[in-house]
């Protein structure tokens, strides 16, 4: 959605240091403020289509650098945290999804109306719910920390238990989000009109 380099790189400078602070705070006290990272890769998606290329490899980076600083400065081995497994790398499918549901509405979206709010809602709901089955699922079957005997029942009811709070949470950051779109979009019309009025 950003038509310009110093926009996009606006929009990525904000969305990352978001997700920093978020991913950061979560970690270290106890989930006082909430992790944006879900939030931030739809949004991203959204305002960044386009440039998939390079900044969604670069968020991607930051998150696990965010969690590495935060696990090792636990004291204890990246590798050694339970949230840590086989299963960790498949948050780049997963995070890619929302990407995907964030650029997929930027495209097929036709301005601040009401069946764009419609497309958002369809295209959040069905990106969280990919982000949420193969991140949840991927640490589920992959992860040592899961004892066995692993079972489908097991799993899905482990689905059930974390499905709405992380979904409530990117609704959250996500519908913040849009109405700082609505303004930025409200407000560029209102500059763009006083230009004309002016001439």
């Amino acid at each position: 959605m950003a038509t310009t380099s110093t926009q996009r790189f606006g929009i990525f400078a904000a969305l990352a240091l978001v997700m920093a602070a978020t991913r950061v705070h979560l970690s270290l006290f106890h989930h006082d403020i909430w992790d944006a990272s879900w939030g931030v890769f739809f949004l991203a998606g959204f305002w960044l289509r386009g440039t998939g290329r390079w900044a969604f490899p670069l968020l991607m980076a930051e998150a696990v650098l965010v969690d590495y600083v935060v696990i090792t400065r636990m004291g204890i081995s990246f590798w050694d945290h339970y949230c840590v497994s086989a299963g960790y790398w498949f948050l780049v499918a997963a995070y890619g999804a929302l990407w995907i549901g964030g650029s997929w509405l930027a495209k097929h979206q036709r301005g601040i109306k009401l069946s764009t709010l419609g497309m958002a809602v369809a295209a959040l709901l069905v990106s969280e719910n990919a982000c949420y089955v193969i991140s949840n699922g991927s640490f589920y079957w992959l992860s040592a920390h899961v004892p066995a005997p692993k079972s489908f029942a097991a799993w899905f009811e482990n689905l059930g238990d974390w499905y709405l709070p992380f979904l409530e949470t990117t609704a959250v950051y996500v519908g913040l989000g849009g109405v700082l779109h609505v303004l930025a979009v409200q407000l560029a019309r209102l500059s763009q009109h006083s230009g004309q009025t002016q001439h």
